[in-house]
């Protein structure tokens, strides 16, 4: 049986081998242990069984925005409607918690249209663009695209 769920901190270790599997491929950005673990609760986890196959974080940035990310899913198990679930979970997450904007920078974008996102230029988040973009060593270049939902 298949199910998401929130994160707890055992999976921890198992969230950043994945996240960085796909890092290394240069599909997504690097996590740290440590900043998983300080954000432990942003997670949700797809777990068939007791084997965690997949996950997504929803970031809260301020009152009215947040941002999804780290959403990944083991190689194996793509194209099974897993992300799809996780990202549901997070925008069904930011409505309950009355949070008006969804924005996500990512290197695959068509996946995220079909969630209602539009493409934006990255300079129209500066809140995002001048905290953790400013440190990553990708900033300004890293090819991400910038995606918008307003609900």
């Amino acid at each position: 049986m298949s199910t998401v769920e929130k994160a707890k901190i055992q999976d921890v270790p198992q969230i950043h081998q994945l996240i960085n599997h796909f890092a290394d491929k240069d599909v997504m950005l690097p996590r740290s242990l440590s900043e998983i673990y300080e954000n432990i609760r942003d997670y949700f986890v797809h777990r068939r069984g007791k084997h965690m196959l997949a996950c997504a974080a929803l970031h809260i940035i301020w009152s009215d925005l947040a941002e999804i990310k780290s959403v990944a899913v083991s190689e194996e198990y793509q194209r099974q409607g897993i992300g799809t679930s996780l990202v549901e979970a997070c925008l069904e997450e930011a409505a309950a918690l009355g949070i008006a904007t969804v924005f996500c920078l990512t290197y695959q974008p068509a996946f995220f249209h079909k969630f209602g996102l539009s493409q934006i230029d990255k300079m129209e988040l500066p809140r995002k663009v001048w905290t953790e973009c400013f440190h990553c060593p990708k900033f300004p270049d890293c090819g991400e695209v910038a995606l918008i939902r307003h609900f």
